[in-house]
């Protein structure tokens, strides 16, 4: 479960609710698979990441995935965080003639620096930029993923962020006996994530040592074992979903997330539904997200002591924290996964409309790019 997997459930519910068909092409992790919540699901073989096994690269063909096409006959081929899988979906979509919509979820170009694969880096940003050039639509869920994706000259974006459940994510979620079972009387500031190269838990020892304040980290990865060692006296919960996510992050007085390769970031939207203010870096999709002085902080990227100086303004004063949060609910009120819901199914037949558009100028050997976008766009 992370970020991408989650807004593919909810937009599945969504859709269904609608009355339309869905089909999930997702890759087979085994034992550990689950379908869909409805519709159907169709699993192809896929291979643990080395260096990550929890996340799986799938391999099939591409004629495996004009099959399954094929045989749903979909209206539109949504490509969910597209980079392995989703390039077989989109090769497959341009043989079937279907309209596609890619969603840029994961910066996969941060991950490759992260990770230090030489050469990987630029291999990857042809690799986005390919896929999202040639997808008939692009949303983005964020302006700084939008100004990316821009710059690597991608056309056709789109701006469609993520919705965020209030009522599980709410204030009243906020436990005395959690915080008690933590670090009793402490000022709790917790992260929740993956803990793996890209999140950047590492810089969160800045507020290691802090009087009173107990740093509490709500996730796993690769980078477990690492973090225990590095973070002296946090906590770590290990990974918590559903409500039991929901009980930790209600219960915590500051959300802090250190990672700069974020294109989104649900659990910021996540910890401000929940009436938290919010410390998180001036880069990527908080940048959207944290009203700097209203309902959090955003300190400048890398600066660790600016971090530690805009934890350290939350936790050594109530009434702000209070104010934040209110502030912070108000924030996330209008973002519901329904309305969020509507704006895809709008997004999909926008690219209905401009799929034809696409052919007739390929048939006549025209650039894409001069397509009139607009003609197409409903009026």
């Amino acid at each position: 479960m992370n970020g991408v997997t989650h807004s593919v459930l909810q937009m599945i519910r969504h859709l269904e609710r609608r009355g339309h068909e869905t089909l999930v092409v997702a890759p087979d992790a085994g034992g550990a698979a689950q379908p869909a919540p409805s519709g159907r699901t169709a699993l192809v073989p896929s291979l643990p990441m080395p260096a990550y096994p929890d996340v799986r690269v799938s391999y099939p063909t591409t004629g495996r995935i004009v099959g399954v096409l094929r045989e749903f006959a979909p209206d539109v081929v949504h490509l969910a965080s597209p980079f392995a899988l989703g390039w077989k979906g989109q090769v497959a979509a341009d043989a079937l003639r279907i309209p596609s919509v890619a969603v840029y979820q994961t910066d996969v170009i941060a991950y490759a620096e992260r990770y230090g694969v030489p050469g990987a880096a630029p291999l990857a940003a042809a690799h986005v930029a390919r896929l999202h050039r040639r997808a008939t639509l692009t949303l983005a869920p964020s302006s700084a993923s939008e100004a990316q994706l821009a710059g690597l000259g991608v056309d056709r974006l789109r701006r469609w962020g993520r919705g965020v459940d209030a009522d599980r994510f709410r204030p009243g979620r906020r436990s005395a006996a959690w915080r008690e079972s933590i670090a009793p009387g402490e000022v709790l500031v917790g992260y929740v994530g993956r803990l793996a190269p890209e999140k950047q838990v590492a810089d969160l020892r800045a507020l290691c040592g802090l009087p009173g304040v107990r740093l509490v980290i709500v996730g796993d990865g690769p980078e477990r074992a690492r973090l225990e060692r590095e973070l002296p006296g946090a906590v770590f919960t290990g990974f918590l979903g559903g409500d039991d996510l929901a009980t930790a992050l209600a219960s915590f007085d500051v959300f802090v997330h250190p990672g700069e390769s974020e294109t989104f970031c649900q659990t910021v939207q996540e910890a401000l539904a929940s009436g938290v203010p919010v410390v998180a870096t001036g880069r990527g999709g908080p940048l959207d997200l944290v009203r700097s002085s209203r309902d959090g902080w955003l300190y400048r990227p890398g600066d660790l002591d600016d971090l530690r100086e805009r934890v350290l303004d939350l936790t050594g004063d109530d009434a702000k924290r209070r104010s934040f949060g209110e502030a912070a609910r108000d924030s996330v009120r209008s973002r519901t996964w329904e309305s969020l819901g509507d704006q895809l199914v709008e997004h999909y037949r926008e690219a209905q409309r401009l799929r034809p558009l696409d052919e007739a100028a390929r048939t006549r050997g025209l650039s894409r790019r001069r397509v009139i976008a607009h003609a197409a766009r409903p009026r």
